[in-house]
C-alpha cells in the first residue's frame, strides 16, 4: 500500500473516532440536562432539609474531650511527625 493511502485511511479512522466520542459525549450532556429537569420538576423536595433536622447518624458530630484540646493535638502530632521521621531515615 502506497503511504498516502495509508495516510488517508488512518486520518478517517480518526475523524470518525473523534467524531463519535464527540456525538457520545454531547449525547450524553443532553441527557443528563434532560434527566436533571425532569427530577426538579417532579420531586419539589430535592435539596432542602427537613424541618426536624437530619437525623444523628448521618449528622456531623462535634469534636469533644480530649481531642478537642490543642496541647494534646500538638504532643499527639509532634509525636506522631518524630515516628515517621524516625521510620523514614531508619529505612534511607
Amino acid at each position: 500500500m502506497p503511504a498516502s493511502s495509508l495516510l488517508n485511511e488512518g486520518s478517517t479512522l480518526m475523524l470518525f473516532g473523534m467524531g463519535f466520542v464527540f456525538i457520545f459525549l454531547t449525547l450524553l450532556v443532553v441527557v443528563t440536562s434532560i434527566m436533571s429537569r425532569l427530577i426538579i420538576r417532579y420531586e419539589k423536595s430535592v435539596g432542602v432539609l427537613p424541618e426536624g433536622g437530619v437525623s444523628s447518624p448521618t449528622a456531623v458530630i462535634p469534636r469533644h474531650g480530649l481531642i478537642a484540646q490543642p496541647e494534646t493535638d500538638n504532643k499527639t502530632l509532634i509525636a506522631v511527625f518524630t515516628a515517621a521521621i524516625h521510620k523514614y531515615r531508619s529505612r534511607h
